[in-house]
């Protein structure tokens, strides 16, 4: 950060506690706690929004902050993304916002500011990353890491100290409208990516990084219903490696029930499960409007207490349930070790994170400008490795053609770009202010029908006519589910403006003309997201239809979907002559997906969830069974590339002791093509017995690889014995290595092995409360 990295040094009142680095945190949060008063304690369990606190002229109205926050406030809700505002602007905001918190509450404790970094800082100027379904795809965790590091710097030096993200849900419902949010079905990829994300944004210190906060706990999305085994072994795993192997020290609960009750009141999973199983001791927060939404209760006075008492700690996004907990303490409806738990969480990761040192880095002295030139090709790298290629006949790369026509509805959009929790669609779904938006609102957003122009080869002619709309009625249904904030009609019911005329006999009368059609489709930003669905997973409106007809011309179809989650295609995707699927690929999408159609990069991502042909509505995995689901496309771990890869040489010992640490195996892997590019080799893990306990094939290993024409390159995998582990409760959770044996895996997808062999565990049984290892480790000479 070099200059950006000032220590922000203030001064404070004689009550301000100047922490002694020397002391153990926990003697710092008893003796911080044992200062505070009842009202100064109960604020820091409740949120408000920072423009509360500001006039209609942007200054701080210290009278509000006297009447609102006499005691100060634990929280400041999503500070970053309510506005049309400069980054820069918002820094002085919560500079204005701290300073006066640390002169004139109590003991001065300042507030924990938060916002969502899901692809990147969820405001005006921040860089725009691709979104985690695509980049789950990727299976690039060193670029995972690299984005929240950046994103870090950035939040950081806004003032922000906390985020809501990331959500890692293990997501296997094809149809579940947050999908993109998630990294996929799988539960090793969805805890590997996790990981990597949290490392990367806590840098390995909260005094300098941001707090992750690992969502939605636990089975949002497909998982709240599984059985024990399958809860404790694949969807409590992310948020298990994000706290053991990272640090992270927040977590929301979902909106969702398990067993009945509601998560964020649920005590056992937050309390014997999160604090009791995995020894957690960070801090809770509600997703918003979650204690809301607890049902069968009639006022704020009984949620608040049901939450608390289930292990929840802090009331977002406002606090409405949380401002009567004084009162369910009066009516002995709240024990006090109960609110001295909440509290002292929210306290000390204050603590950890340096907000109570003498010397604290709470933001920048310096301007803050976003969206730099290395975010930028952070972005741009992240989206090349997430683009997948899920069919091709030959057409692509585009060689030796001079007439292109691009046309769809995404071809010509922002819209193709913006995953939901990105500024733009955040905003745009809250204020549908879309007639505000310009290029001064937000960083450059290359939309593809710019990019297939500028990087066009010589000799090529692109021509644009955009063909058919998204759709040609509201297509958005109604529910009540997720933040009850966006329970409105009129807020879910709605179209997108493309602002673009779609004729589609001009379009159709270019095709004919064209050597290679290229179809943009898909949906957008009021078609998928939190608290938006549609009917089915099909194209969107008449895109369907309309490639039919690009089809009928006999003109080759390179069919290319954007959106949050897989759609179903399979009436027409072989008959295309080329499928991409390219997600919400970011800021830097429209370069990523022309570079690929182009042949200046191949294709190199792999799927992170079972592309169905079909409607499916329900939890489905490619772990359950050894052969492909007959509802499936294209296999998880899927994608094509512009090359051809060679594997040989597997090389394992064949007998293991179970108290062994790891087994060691090699195999070598060509590029026998004529083009540079990246395979994913992965490694499955089997069983060869139905007794044993592990499912039929799972993911516990994979090495991305960067091959010339023609080089072999020699891949190394460390697999931990405890992977071949399983979970079990007889009175008593652990975790077990059976003796027995098993069958490795080297493949290129799920449903393409490569390379086989049994190994033998030998020995006794091993089993322990928690285990130690958690991933393969990859090495590439």
């Amino acid at each position: 950060m070099g200059k950006m990295k000032i220590m922000a040094t203030m001064a404070c009142t004689t009550m301000l506690v100047a922490c002694n680095q020397q002391k153990g945190i926990e003697q710092q949060v008893d003796e911080l706690y044992g200062r505070m008063s009842q009202e100064e304690r109960l604020a820091q369990l409740r949120s408000i929004y920072m423009d509360d606190l500001f006039d209609q002229n942007g200054q701080l109205d210290t009278a509000q902050c006297r009447k609102i926050i006499p005691n100060g406030i634990g929280h400041f809700s999503q500070y970053a993304s309510q506005n049309l505002e400069s980054a820069d602007n918002i820094r002085k905001k919560v500079v204005a916002l701290q300073q006066w918190i640390i002169k004139n509450t109590p003991n001065g404790i300042p507030a924990l500011f938060h916002e969502e970094v899901l692809s990147g800082v969820n405001t005006q100027d921040a860089t725009i990353y691709p979104q985690q379904i695509g980049q789950a795809c990727s299976f690039n965790t060193e670029l995972a890491e690299l984005k929240t590091k950046q994103t870090a710097n950035d939040l950081r030096r806004m003032g922000g100290i906390l985020s809501l993200s990331p959500m890692v849900d293990v997501c296997r419902i094809p149809s579940f409208n947050r999908l993109e949010e998630s990294y996929g079905e799988d539960a090793y990829l969805s805890a590997m990516m996790g990981t990597a994300f949290a490392k990367g944004l806590q840098m390995g210190d909260l005094k300098k990084g941001v707090g992750v906060c690992s969502k939605h706990y636990l089975g949002y999305g497909g998982g709240g219903d599984a059985d024990e085994k399958v809860m404790m072994e694949e969807i409590l795993l992310p948020h298990e490696t994000m706290i053991r192997l990272a640090g992270s020290q927040v977590i929301m609960p979902g909106y969702h029930a398990v067993h009945g009750t509601k998560c964020v009141a649920n005590s056992e999973i937050l309390n014997d499960i999160l604090r009791g199983y995995l020894g957690f001791k960070g801090m809770v927060v509600s997703d918003y409007t979650a204690i809301d939404q607890i049902p069968n209760l009639d006022t704020p006075l009984e949620k608040a207490v049901a939450a608390i008492n289930g292990g929840n700690d802090v009331d977002f996004p406002k606090g409405d349930n949380y401002k009567y907990l004084q009162e369910a303490i009066e009516k002995k409806l709240v024990k006090p070790e109960v609110v001295e738990r909440a509290v002292k969480n929210v306290i000390r990761f204050k603590i950890q994170a340096g907000m109570m040192d003498e010397n604290r880095y709470l933001y920048s002295d310096d301007e803050v400008v976003l969206d730099s030139e290395e975010e930028r090709k952070t972005a741009y790298d992240i989206a090349t490795q997430s683009v997948v290629l899920l069919e091709n006949n030959g057409v692509l790369p585009l060689k030796n053609v001079k007439r292109v026509l691009l046309t769809g509805p995404n071809a010509n959009s922002m819209w193709a770009m913006c995953g939901d929790y990105s500024f733009p669609s955040m905003f745009y779904f809250w204020k549908g202010w879309q007639k505000q938006w310009s290029d001064k609102n937000l960083p450059k957003i290359v939309k593809l029908k710019e990019a297939m122009e500028t990087r066009k080869p010589e000799g090529v002619d692109v021509a644009y006519a955009r063909g058919c709309d998204w759709t040609e009625e509201i297509e958005t249904k109604y529910a009540e589910t997720g933040d009850k904030r966006a329970w409105e009609y009129q807020l879910l019911h709605r179209k997108v403006d493309s602002g673009e005329k779609a004729d589609q006999k001009v379009a159709l009368d270019m095709a004919r003309e064209s050597d290679v059609i290229i179809a943009a489709v898909g949906e957008n930003v009021m078609l998928c997201g939190e608290n938006r669905d549609r009917q089915g997973l099909r194209l969107p409106g008449k895109q369907e239809e309309f490639v039919e007809k690009l089809l009928a011309t006999g003109k080759p179809v390179v069919l290319v979907v954007f959106g949050g989650r897989a759609q179903i295609i399979s009436k027409i995707s072989k008959r295309c002559a080329a499928v991409i699927q390219a997600w919400y690929p970011g800021e830097e999408g429209g370069h990523a997906v022309a570079d690929i159609l182009y042949g200046r990069i191949s294709p190199s991502a792999k799927l992170s969830v079972s592309y169905p042909n079909t409607e499916i509505d329900e939890p489905i995995c490619y772990n359950e069974k050894i052969e492909q689901d007959e509802r499936i496309e294209w296999p998880f771990g899927y994608g094509l590339s512009y090359t051809q890869f060679s594997y040989g040489n597997l090389n394992m010992v064949k007998e293991c002791p179970t108290d062994n640490d790891a087994v060691e195996l090699t195999f070598s892997l060509t590029n026998v093509g004529k083009m540079k590019a990246d395979e994913v080799a992965q490694i499955y893990l089997s069983p060869t017995d139905k007794k044993q306990q592990i499912r039929p094939i799972q993911l516990q290993g994979f090495a991305r690889v960067t091959l010339e024409p023609g080089e072999t390159k020699t891949v190394g995998i460390k697999l931990y014995t405890e992977q071949f582990g399983y979970y079990s409760n007889n009175g008593k959770r652990q975790w077990n290595v059976d003796p027995g044996k098993y069958e490795v895996k080297v493949a290129s997808s799920s449903q393409d092995i490569r390379l086989k062999q049994t190994i033998v565990l030998k020995g006794k049984k091993i089993t322990k409360p928690l285990r130690e290892h958690y991933f393969s480790v990859a090495t590439v000479k």
